[in-house]
């Protein structure tokens, strides 16, 4: 646990130390975010902030490869590397999306050229843990694998739309996939604890919280495509690695939750970007548009709407994320009692927030008083 804080800790301190150097390159290189009318910030902002957490992924996984206690998961296999090949390859056409607004198509085929980049190098789904063992044929597995880890991209990329609210969302949800991983690791193994997927969260959770002093209300930068998408595979890749080392043998049977779970986990820690980009694509498609047509309706354009400040609304995402995260994590350690009731009482904590009656009682009050009496 020690060695994964240390790799987090430096992920962080890189991100953070160079962000402002990627400010002050944003300004001179024009990628600056113009206040549109779909947009909720009320300054130009820089963009290219996925810039500087790329910084600290790398310096974190270079130190991480050199760490006796995680050396093995580079020397034997090419995994780590192809993952943080191909998380260059999104963060580098995200900061040309930054700066010169590309097509939806170009960013697309840029998204699935990376994903075939992770599955040409075995980083790719190959079975489900689902009643047993389902393998897929190589076809499937292809095609499941870009898919999620173009969902991954995109979902993160939807959800960017306040201060602060993708790396912190990102970073509640990592921190709860990353617990999962090293749980999972300690079991598979009582010798060796080294884990991909928990190396992965742990650099993603480091470069979010590295990033977010900069990123709060009011930020200083914005993270762009280049951090969303960067952020989005990383996960995804984590994902997929951690699919790897269930063992739907030991978990078949009487534990029919722990079998969904490397699939509930995931979309539970990314429940916010998920959401948010399937009612968008719904959206959109339904009204006859490209799923990637700006809007002003995604969930935080709506709590906006509902009266909550910009501050406001990140915090109820952030509530969500981790009612969600916490809740699928729990019958790991808790009896079904517990988790019920953590359940209940999470989800009516999360819906009083969102619509905080409280806070609009007053206001409607104020409202009828300020009508004229006749």
């Amino acid at each position: 646990m020690r060695i994964y804080l240390f790799i987090l800790l430096v992920s962080a301190a890189v991100t953070y130390l160079i962000t402002p150097a990627v400010r002050l390159l944003a300004r001179r290189a024009g990628a600056m975010t113009a206040v549109r009318d779909r947009d909720v910030h009320d300054a130009v902002t820089p963009r290219l902030g996925g810039l500087a957490m790329l910084a600290g992924v790398i310096a974190a996984m270079l130190i991480a490869s050199n760490v006796p206690f995680l050396e093995g998961l580079f020397r034997d296999t090419r995994q780590p590397w192809a993952i943080l090949a191909a998380a260059t390859l999104v963060c580098l056409l995200g900061a040309a999306d930054d700066k010169w607004d590309l097509d939806w198509m170009t960013k697309l085929a840029g998204q699935v050229l990376a994903a075939m980049l992770l599955a040409w190098q075995g980083v790719s789904l190959v079975s489900l843990p689902i009643g047993g063992v389902t393998i897929l044929s190589e076809r499937s597995a292809l095609i499941l694998t870009v898919l999620v880890v173009v969902v991954s991209m995109n979902a993160v990329n939807f959800v960017d739309g306040l201060d602060g609210l993708a790396a912190g969302v990102m970073a509640i949800g990592g921190s709860a996939f990353f617990l999962y991983a090293y749980t999972l690791t300690r079991n598979v193994s009582t010798t060796d604890y080294s884990s991909l997927a928990a190396l992965l969260t742990a650099v993603l959770i480091g470069a979010c919280a590295g990033f977010l002093p900069h990123n709060m209300t009011r930020a200083r930068i914005f993270m762009g495509d280049s951090g969303s998408m960067l952020l989005g595979l990383l996960l995804a890749a984590s994902t997929i690695a951690v699919t790897g080392q269930v063992d739907p043998g030991r978990l078949s049977g009487a534990d029919i939750f722990g079998q969904f779970l490397p699939i509930l986990l995931p979309i539970g820690v990314m429940v916010i970007p998920f959401l948010d980009f399937a009612l968008a694509v719904v959206r959109r498609i339904g009204s006859g548009k490209s799923p990637f047509h700006a809007d002003k309706a995604h969930l935080h354009h709506r709590l906006l709407r509902l009266g909550h400040s910009k501050r406001t609304a990140v915090l109820i995402m952030y509530t969500w994320t981790v009612v969600v995260s916490v809740g699928l994590l729990l019958p790991l350690t808790l009896s079904a009692r517990s988790v019920l009731i953590f359940w209940v009482c999470g989800l009516l904590f999360a819906l009083l927030l969102t619509f905080d009656p409280l806070r609009w009682r007053p206001r409607r009050h104020r409202k009828d008083s300020d009508v004229p009496s006749t």
